[in-house]
């Protein structure tokens, strides 16, 4: 589908690209400007990350985001697209229970207007509630930044064989239980390369290697302007590109053609 199509993608869309092996374009997107320009590069998904309470908010985590900052930083990212996927974060304890996250995953959705939403770790209870109900569901395994105070520090998961089973046991299991796309975050690329192969559904990375069947990176730390120090898996394309759009084009192009991420960004 060309950037210039105006109807948005669906998660058909998505599934299908998977099979046919084309690699899925993903940006994190808190504003109808940035929502523009990537929408206008031809990315596949925006996602409405709780990321905003460090990159817009200026927070040590993400743990302060609330739902109403979700919704209305939905509602500007949705505002400018007309043709990528949106996904939004449900924001830390926002679905702490199966009616608690349903409930919320519908303001996302109704007010919102996005068409999925993520959720971090294997509560596959909840998950399978929230799909009974109709609401699309991303899981997000990996390093976990709403779980930071337990991690202690954002370090990368899965290197101890043990470690890496409980992946792809969750990973199995969010499939199983509904969930109908998956993000793997800070990964070994050996063990994102074995999920993205057993798994029907797609698998969107960051900081997990070149064999996902997707990339996101944060927008700010593409374009090298977050305020904090950028993690190794992200690239600075602002810096031989032209402008910011030249920048988002120029990574929506790696990402397509297997450029990115290269085994600098891979651990």
């Amino acid at each position: 589908m060309k950037p210039t199509e105006s109807k948005p993608l669906s998660l058909a869309d998505l599934q299908a690209m998977k099979r046919n092996g084309e690699k899925i374009s993903c940006l994190t997107a808190y504003d109808a400007s940035f929502s523009a320009l990537i929408d206008q590069a031809g990315i596949d998904v925006i996602l409405v990350g709780d990321s905003l309470g460090m990159t817009v908010q200026g927070h040590a985590s993400t743990l302060p985001v609330t739902l109403q900052d979700m919704v209305y930083h939905s509602q500007c990212v949705a505002r400018a697209r007309t043709r990528s996927f949106i996904i939004a974060d449900l924001p830390f304890m926002s679905y702490a229970t199966p009616l608690m996250a349903a409930k919320n995953a519908a303001q996302l959705m109704r007010t919102g207007t996005v068409q999925m939403i993520k959720m971090e770790g294997a509560n596959t209870e909840t998950l399978r509630f929230l799909v009974a109900q109709g609401i699309p569901v991303c899981g997000h395994l990996g390093l976990l930044p709403q779980h930071i105070n337990q991690l202690g520090h954002y370090t990368v998961q899965g290197k101890q064989a043990d470690e890496a089973q409980n992946i792809i046991n969750d990973a199995l299991a969010l499939q199983q239980s509904g969930a109908q796309l998956l993000v793997l975050e800070c990964v070994p690329a050996s063990l994102a390369k074995t999920i993205s192969a057993q798994l029907t559904i797609p698998v969107i990375g960051i900081g997990a290697g070149i064999d996902c069947d997707g990339q996101i990176l944060v927008i700010y730390d593409l374009l090298n302007i977050s305020p904090n120090k950028p993690p190794r898996f992200a690239k600075n394309f602002l810096a031989e590109a032209t402008s910011i759009a030249d920048a988002i084009s120029r990574y929506h192009q790696a990402v397509k053609q297997c450029q990115f991420p290269a085994l600098a960004h891979s651990f």
